[in-house]
């Protein structure tokens, strides 16, 4: 659809700064208090920087200066602009977990577009939840809107070893467990693995979000895959702030960009990337926003035979500085064009088909050529049976083979710090053939799902020389884990799914293969052990958690509140 491009009194803050009545007058006043005249602001789309930095922003240390190279953009290309600071939420430092403010960042987003006297807004994002977070929260405002992403950091160093972040952290912790690490040698090893601006450099939660939100069109092409402190970046930043008026003037919302295709995209793309499994519930949450319908069957069938091509750690070898030096976000797509849809439309005006013409692979051994895929093995497998009827997620690739298809006796804990205990003790009763299951981490009872479903292997194994056993539970897992992880297992055990009614003995069977996970218990037993099942008490007597807890949504309806979950546009504020 086309749409007329708007003339300055057709802006959404000429209602706030161009009529002539009383509260225009204070609204004018107010501004000139700020120190601008109306040589600033008058018949210009007012542009908000959307800033989700603070001084614990730890993969976000470099937005006070794109922030000024965004400003800049925005002023070459005749709009006004203003900072509007939300909330950060850094990865690490965030208890229990981010996951439980998602939802409230985009709710604070998209009420700081709505109510203040703005015309479209730059999205500053990229650990983590702050992608999906200001995605969605832009999406139900309405506005004219971009995202600019922060970016990967730079190579970890380690004694003349290359680190990534989280994943390498994950494997030399359970070295250190065994014995094979030294004290001293683990904290040189925090020294560098994190050595500047940038989110993980591996292709974990902020890598796949990002990425995915340049797929879907939100970014300029290009944007996602340079490093953080490369001088391209804030090139980048400015030309994202030059974009923006211009998005504006022409009325394009992300409403007019999104579409079920550009989501397949997003879905394939990750697929190729072996994304975090996260991306399932962001990805969810973000298309109902836009009032697009994805369930977790839709990525089961797209990611299916789809192989990894994305040489990054943790399934692959590399590093994102190494992935961009090969020709970025837009080289890998045309590895894998033929399973995109290459007319959905972005931010600059053309189609991904255009923004990915032309783009060249410069190294095969990172951006690996569809004959010579990293690995063959499925990225993503949703199971479902009795132990899961709301379906839950896994990654076949990160797993070893031999668990795939796998019974043995449920090894249970319903509190994490039960379980980080219990595979302290060297003498803890459990085999390799254990099925070690967490409950009550999902959306209500962690609270927020956190990142604890790549469970530890138990000391007592490791010493064994065992690196992998099959773990489930409702909670997440880190995109920079690995493992025969099953997770997102939906209903919850904390709201009464059947993980809740499993006792320590109990035999699970998986078996990815025919999409299956069961508990082998009769409908019976069931139906006895739910019977004398009892609601555990809120978690949150008041307060947002209490807010959280009445309207969160289960993992397989992308954990948004219902109250948001759904599109529509709200009256624009009264102007008096």
């Amino acid at each position: 659809m086309t749409k007329t491009r708007k003339t300055p009194e057709e802006l959404r803050s000429h209602r706030w700064f161009g009529a002539s009545d009383l509260r225009s007058f204070g609204h004018r006043s107010r501004i000139k208090q700020l120190g601008h005249a109306p040589e600033d602001y008058a018949g210009k789309p007012v542009i908000a920087i959307v800033n989700t930095w603070s001084g614990l922003a730890h993969c976000h240390g470099h937005f006070p200066a794109r922030v000024e190279a965004i400003r800049r953009g925005v002023l070459q290309a005749g709009g006004f602009p203003v900072e509007i600071p939300v909330m950060a939420l850094p990865e690490n430092f965030v208890k229990p977990t981010t996951m439980l403010y998602r939802n409230l960042l985009a709710m604070e987003v998209e009420e700081s577009l709505r109510s203040l006297p703005v015309d479209g807004a730059v999205l500053m994002g990229g650990c983590d939840k702050t992608t999906p977070a200001t995605i969605m929260g832009a999406i139900s405002a309405g506005l004219p809107a971009i995202f600019m992403p922060a970016g990967p950091m730079l190579r970890g160093d380690w004694g003349g070893r290359i680190l990534g972040s989280g994943s390498d952290v994950w494997k030399y912790w359970d070295e250190k467990r065994a014995g094979n690490i030294s004290e001293a040698q683990w904290e040189d090893m925090e020294s560098g693995i994190a050595r500047s601006d940038g989110v993980c450099m591996t292709m974990g939660t902020a890598m796949t979000m990002t990425s995915l939100a340049e797929v879907l069109g939100l970014t300029l092409p290009g944007a996602t895959s340079i490093p953080a402190p490369d001088s391209r970046h804030a090139r980048m930043a400015a030309a994202t702030g030059r974009r923006i008026v211009e998005m504006v003037w022409d009325d394009v919302t992300p409403a007019d960009l999104l579409s079920q295709a550009s989501f397949e995209n997003a879905i394939v793309a990750s697929a190729a990337l072996a994304g975090s499994t996260n991306a399932i519930i962001h990805l969810i949450a973000m298309a109902r926003r836009a009032g697009i319908e994805l369930d977790l069957d839709r990525f089961d069938a797209l990611s299916a035979g789809v192989p990894v091509l994305a040489n990054i750690r943790p399934s692959g070898q590399y590093l994102m500085e190494d992935f961009y030096y090969a020709g970025g976000l837009p080289a890998f797509l045309t590895r894998i064009a033929d399973r995109l849809d290459l007319a959905t439309r972005t931010v600059n005006g053309m189609t991904l088909g255009d923004n990915i013409a032309g783009a060249t692979v410069w190294n095969d051994d990172v951006i690996r050529p569809l004959d010579n895929p990293v690995s063959r093995a499925e990225g993503l497998a949703v199971l479902r049976g009795n132990l899961a009827p709301g379906g839950c997620v896994m990654k076949p690739s990160a797993a070893e083979p031999r668990l795939l298809k796998h019974e043995g006796p449920a090894l249970v804990f319903d509190d994490y710090d039960a379980m980080a205990k219990a595979v302290a003790d060297p003498d803890l009763d459990v085999t390799a053939d254990h099925v070690l299951v967490l409950r009550n981490a999902g959306p209500q009872g962690g609270p927020g799902m956190p990142e604890w479903g790549m469970l530890p292997i138990p000391v007592k194994l490791l010493r064994q020389g065992v690196r992998d056993m099959l773990r489930i539970s409702d909670a997440r897992m880190s995109g920079t884990s690995y493992g025969a992880c099953v997770l997102h297992v939906a209903p919850e055990s904390f709201v009464g799914g059947p993980l809740a009614l499993i006792r320590t003995g109990d035999v699970i069977a998986i078996d990815v293969a025919a999409r299956r996970i069961d508990v082998r218990l009769s409908d019976e037993e069931l139906a006895r052990r739910r019977a004398a099942w009892t609601t555990p008490p809120p978690r949150f007597p008041r307060g947002y958690g209490a807010i959280f807890a009445a309207h969160i949504g289960q993992a397989d309806t992308g954990c948004d509140f219902d109250v948001l979950a759904r599109p529509g546009t709200i009256a624009e504020p009264e102007i008096h």
